[in-house]
């Protein structure tokens, strides 16, 4: 029996999955779960950008942390492996940096412009978690074709756009986002799911994705009342990481067709 090189070549993705306020490891084993249902990837699991090796080996990358910001040389190293090819799928805090100032509200400062410029934006705000309605602001592109405008339960993320991006679905916001620095927004659409392409490789961005248990929001609370699995409920979301995971490896299945 002859192995078809299309069935076998391998496709080597590293996930990054860590940082603060988040149920982690249900994140990382749902994406784990996804990454599995195809047997060409082989995963290497990372809680920071420390090893650029692996990266800038890897076929791509996908990451969901929460303040965790890279140095300055692992920002560069990360935007030269993309302009060389790779792929980069980041989802929810990805480009977040959280500051609790003694007053009790959350900042989120301008610490890191060359990674978030990067990824393309950078968290701002949101208002508490609850329902809110995502558009498909382009119907027509892969990624989103098929796909109707939804109703999801998450945290609405209000952002920053530090690049120019290719918008797919998107959502509209005016009001207060109590809690936070910034808490007051006038009527603006924010992005949900976007493209930034960089050289020969690219970032895709999702916003949806929050997940918390009850410890995971140590220092500030022991116990959190809640079992928080937000947009992890909804089959359109798991249908935009397949999506998306197929986007990121794309590159590579087609080097080893």
């Amino acid at each position: 029996m002859t192995l078809d090189i299309k069935q076998t070549g391998r496709i080597d993705c590293v996930l990054i999955a860590a940082g603060k306020y988040h149920d982690i490891d249900f994140a990382r084993l749902e994406l784990l779960k996804l990454l599995a249902e195809n047997e060409r990837f082989r995963v290497r699991v990372f809680e920071d950008y420390s090893n650029m090796e692996a990266i800038q080996n890897a076929d791509f990358l996908v990451t969901y942390t929460c303040e965790v910001i890279p140095s300055l040389d692992q920002q560069q190293a990360l935007r030269s492996w993309l302009e060389q090819g790779g792929r980069w799928y980041a989802l929810h805090g990805t480009n977040s940096i959280l500051r609790f100032l003694d007053s009790g509200l959350v900042d989120t400062p301008d610490w890191a412009s060359h990674f978030m410029e990067t990824l393309g934006t950078q968290f701002a705000s949101h208002p508490p978690i609850g329902p809110f309605m995502v558009r498909v602001a382009k119907p027509e592109d892969p990624l989103v074709q098929g796909i109707e405008d939804f109703e999801v339960v998450d945290e609405q993320y209000l952002v920053d756009q530090c690049a120019d991006i290719d918008v797919l679905l998107d959502i509209e916001f005016e009001g207060e986002t109590p809690g936070f620095v910034r808490d007051q927004w006038l009527p603006e659409r924010h992005p949900v799911l976007y493209r930034r392409a960089l050289g020969k490789g690219g970032v895709l961005y999702l916003t949806l994705g929050h997940c918390r248990g009850h410890y995971d929001l140590r220092p500030l609370m022991d116990y959190w009342p809640d079992v928080d699995r937000c947009s992890w409920e909804s089959p359109v979301f798991y249908e935009l990481l397949r999506r998306g995971l197929a986007w990121a490896s794309e590159p590579a299945c087609e080097r080893n067709n």
